[in-house]
């Protein structure tokens, strides 16, 4: 499976001068937990995640804190944004995708065709992918791989057709039909 076949598109994006307020706003409107940060051309700049924005916004409350802390909250998304991000393209293996997510620990990955973003991978996407139930990936994914002829290459042909639809995880490619006669 490739970040094509998982990627939301389109995606909703923000530039370096909108306020950090109206990009917080865009995140909790849609209940995402980033956006990707785009220059005037929709080149990919930056991404912007709660965690941005979220950071030196609160001030600690007064009746507990000895010394006053001025707010280090950035007034735009270009203040607080990460750079450089991590960007992937629509054919990148998702298996690839998601150990990038894990280990940058990060919640989302740009989709990018050159550097215009065209989608975005988040690890809610992934986990839904996964706990899709076996009949609605049947169903959704039209195909239906069978195998008349005992035959090794076809078993490893139909498990690798059966691995490539979005959703499997695993593909039983054991003979089910009746003996031949040869």
């Amino acid at each position: 499976m490739r970040a094509r076949d998982l990627m939301t598109s389109p995606v909703i994006t923000v530039q370096p001068w909108t306020s950090a307020k109206e990009a917080a706003e865009r995140l909790s409107m849609h209940g995402f937990t980033a956006l990707p940060v785009v220059d005037d051309d929709g080149g990919l700049v930056g991404i912007v995640a709660e965690a941005d924005l979220i950071r030196g916004r609160i001030p600690a409350d007064p009746r507990y804190v000895r010394e006053p802390r001025e707010s280090t909250a950035g007034k735009t998304v270009g203040d607080v944004m990460t750079t450089p991000v991590t960007a992937m393209g629509t054919g990148t293996d998702v298996a690839e995708l998601c150990q990038a997510l894990v280990d940058a620990r990060i919640r989302a990955v740009p989709i990018v065709d050159g550097s215009a973003v065209v989608g975005i991978v988040t690890r809610g996407d992934v986990v839904r992918m996964l706990a899709r139930e076996d009949t609605e990936i049947a169903r959704t994914s039209g195909t239906d791989i069978t195998d008349q002829y005992d035959d090794d290459t076809d078993r490893h042909v139909a498990q690798l057709l059966a691995l490539a639809v979005p959703g499997v995880v695993a593909a039983d490619t054991a003979y089910a039909g009746e003996e031949q006669t040869r």
